[in-house]
């Protein structure tokens, strides 16, 4: 089994940071690209962030100047540093992952974890 958990969301005030992180474990054997989304109440679940396997990332407009990914490939993790919040940030953030699990003759999965909630609130 392959699990994806985050940590690191909470409630901040507007201009605010935070670190979000999401670990990787189980039955891996390699990981592709990493990625953040999120899901507002009464919204569609969106793109913020990715990261390939060889470190090139793309980020969501809204975002760009203000969001930073990276990963530890060391360690399957993710991390998704959130400067200068805004109210409209909020919402639940979910990784996701494109993970080989077991074995290189395994076909590559997409995972998700559970979300994590960041509240940004004055």
């Amino acid at each position: 089994q392959v699990q994806l958990v985050e940590s690191g969301g909470g409630l901040v005030q507007p201009g605010g940071s935070l670190r979000l992180s999401c670990a990787a474990s189980g039955s891996i054997f390699s990981i592709n690209a990493m990625g953040w989304y999120r899901q507002a109440p009464g919204k569609q679940r969106e793109l913020v962030a990715t990261i390939t396997s060889s470190g090139n990332t793309h980020y969501a407009d809204s975002v760009k100047g203000r969001f930073t990914i990276s990963r530890d490939s060391a360690q399957n993790t993710v991390y998704l540093y959130m400067n200068n919040l805004k109210v409209e940030d909020t919402a639940a953030y979910y990784c996701n992952a494109d993970i080989v699990p077991y074995n290189r003759y395994s076909l590559q999965r997409n995972y998700w974890g559970q979300g994590t909630q960041v509240t940004v609130s004055s």
